[in-house]
């Protein structure tokens, strides 16, 4: 499923106009990317939990050069499956 694919779903399941499911969910994610942005945890339950995870600089190499590098500390957001979720794909095998 895409961003246009969950717009159409929520439009459809919702009864609204594809503008207005589609500023709900824009609203959604801006709300999600500022959380993550201000370092907060973001839980849905049922769902999992996103968070952001820092990580520790290293040296690297180039495998083209075979040169030593230096990769800076970084930090990325990070997913974490609920139980219910889980469960529920697991299921599908």
């Amino acid at each position: 499923m895409n961003k246009s694919q969950l717009i159409e779903g929520l439009a459809k399941a919702e009864g609204l106009t594809l503008k207005k499911a589609e500023m709900v969910v824009n609203t959604l994610f801006e709300n999600m990317t500022d959380a993550l942005v201000e370092n907060e945890r973001i839980e849905i339950r049922g769902f999992g939990s996103f968070k952001v995870k820092s990580y520790d600089g290293y040296q690297g190499r180039n495998p083209k050069t075979g040169e030593i590098i230096e990769v800076g500390e970084k930090k990325l957001p990070f997913f974490k499956v609920g139980k219910e979720l889980k469960e529920r794909v697991d299921r599908l095998e």
